[in-house]
């Protein structure tokens, strides 16, 4: 191979793409500058119409607010980083890509085909680092195979069951003069369900005198939120909602029991787990007294349906036609009395949070921030969770309005993931609020992306949940211990000074009392905006699941 000539004013293979990208629905590239990437740049900045780029100041936030807008739009989110430490960067949001089922594109630089071998800067074989954690990675190998490699990534990232796909492109192969493209075209997939396997459940759920049904997120990453919010609605069957599926049944619907959560799975007869694994988040599919209620699951794809537990049927293929189906064949039961005893326990739960969340404690419970939050949310807003026990309390007491409006790490729990995800929302969803809650050790790990909302012109109110402590470890440690060791962090850190050095507003809130006013400052700002709250640090959260 012979190495290319660059020729000012002739486009190169960033063109097919930066087309190919286009085609599938982005809108946005996410990135940090590099000179492995600049024909991509060139292409994104001169192109009908263009591709918007959006630069961060450090990759994994790139990858992340990719993820982001994966999650919200339901279209691949697309990045694009520099080869070496650019691509290693990536490594752990792809990776929560992956465990979240979160559309995403990656394209790498890598270093030249032409010296390969000579060890070149950043001469690294970038796939094999991602193959556990992608749909597929792959290098781009001729100036032809661009634009369709590209597509097919889209294409591959977008279908179910849906994920992270990594594709890089050598230096001399993209800096090399536009040629010919190779034309790519997926194959057609039935993604219809068995009518025997719908026939089957539907009659367990006729049988049923307790049923629960589990909506995770991938009934929202398949369009199926009004099939879902229809079974419940006509069948009756409460609802417990995860991740992505948070919204599906609205808030304050007689049928939503996420509240109730323990009671409902402990005491159903029957679970219907769609969208979402058996994993530690669902006991690993233990319901029913003793565990031993039959459990249903619905996934998109046949590799999601559970393997680890035995269970009472299954379906696959297109959840909202699942779903439809199922409301078409079963017919409801006598559930009234028990929708009734789980809304008992929702109103009990609610009364007993009803003190934490007005809770005039000083220093400040993490719950009053809640309490003082929720009455401020509008029903489009999106809630971003990066953090601890802080969060974990969001998780607790906040149910989104409309579904598509939470989104947190998913099983993988990466932290440091929320600085990301609020520049990808606020590119998604440009006129909505967003909310990033953020605990401090979080904080710590890509406040500096404040840079980017600001030189972008996003705003997004930003809540620290400042403890002074790890307090996800520091908590446990002492319990398993009776000390604990390297949890502490350096106690009222003045979180809204950096915001403020780097362009945004901010302000450090001490009392109870200050909340609702700083809140109310945050979520009207023209800019970033960092209320920094100082938490009782003893304040734990009850945590009942630990992920083991």
């Amino acid at each position: 191979m012979t190495a290319p000539v660059l020729i000012p004013g002739i486009p190169q293979s960033g063109y097919p793409i930066v087309a190919a990208a286009l085609a599938a629905g982005a809108r946005t590239a996410f990135t940090l500058s590099g000179g492995h990437i600049f024909p991509v740049y060139d292409a994104a900045l001169h192109s009908e119409p263009d591709l918007r780029l959006v630069d961060v100041r450090h990759e994994a936030s790139a990858v992340f607010a990719a993820e982001a807008v994966g999650k919200l739009s339901r279209v691949p989110g697309f990045a694009v980083v520099t080869a070496g430490p650019g691509v290693t960067n990536a490594l752990s949001p792809i990776t929560q890509a992956h465990f979240s089922g979160a559309p995403l594109v990656v394209l790498g630089g890598r270093a030249a085909q032409l010296t390969w071998g000579r060890g070149s800067l950043q001469e690294l074989d970038q796939p094999p680092l991602f193959a556990t954690v992608t749909k597929a990675a792959w290098t781009i190998t001729t100036r032809e195979r661009a634009g369709g490699d590209v597509a097919r990534a889209f294409a591959l990232a977008g279908s179910a069951h849906r994920g992270p796909v990594f594709v890089d492109i050598p230096l001399d192969v993209v800096f090399a003069p536009r040629g010919e493209q190779s034309a790519w075209r997926p194959d057609p997939v039935d993604r219809s369900p068995a009518p025997e396997a719908i026939a089957g459940i539907a009659g367990a759920i006729g049988r049923a005198e307790r049923p629960i049904l589990v909506l995770g997120s991938d009934v929202w990453a398949d369009g199926g939120e009004a099939a879902a919010l229809a079974l419940v609605d006509e069948l009756g069957i409460p609802a417990v909602t995860n991740g992505m599926g948070r919204g599906i049944v609205q808030r304050g619907h007689p049928l939503l029991v996420t509240r109730a959560r323990r009671a409902a799975f402990s005491r159903c007869d029957l679970a219907i787990v769609a969208g979402t694994p058996l994993d530690f988040r669902l006991g690993y599919g233990a319901f029913g007294p003793g565990g031993a209620a039959p459990v249903v699951h619905l996934a998109d794809s046949p590799e999601q349906v559970c393997r680890h537990k035995e269970l009472a049927a299954a379906a696959y293929g297109d959840l909202g036609v699942i779903l439809d189906g199922l409301r078409a064949a079963a017919r409801p039961g006598d559930w009234a009395d028990w929708a009734q005893q789980l809304r008992a326990e929702c109103a009990a739960v609610a009364a007993r949070e009803a003190s934490l969340l007005a809770a005039d404690s000083d220093p400040i419970h993490p719950a009053r921030v809640y309490g003082e939050l929720l009455p401020l949310l509008a029903d489009d807003a999106v809630i971003i969770g990066d953090g601890g026990d802080f969060v974990s309390w969001a998780g607790k007491l906040i149910e989104p309005a409309l579904p598509g409006g939470w989104l947190d790490p998913g099983p993988f729990g990466c932290l440091g993931a929320g600085l990301g995800a609020a520049i990808g929302a606020r590119t998604a969803r440009p006129d909505g609020q967003i909310v990033l809650l953020l605990g401090d050790g979080a904080a710590g790990m890509s406040l500096l992306d404040v840079d980017t909302l600001v030189r972008h012109k996003l705003p997004v109110a930003i809540i620290v949940g400042n403890n002074s402590a790890w307090g996800l470890e520091k908590h446990p440690m002492r319990q398993l211990y009776g000390y604990d060791a390297v949890a502490d962090l350096a106690p009222g850190t003045a979180y809204d000074e950096v915001v403020r050095a780097l362009g945004g507003g901010g302000e450090t809130v001490s009392r109870p009392g200050e909340l609702r006013a700083a809140l109310t400052r945050a979520l009207a700002a023209d800019r970033p905006y960092l209320v920094n709250i100082l938490l009782d640090g003893e304040a734990a959260y009850p945590r009942a699941t630990t992920g083991v």
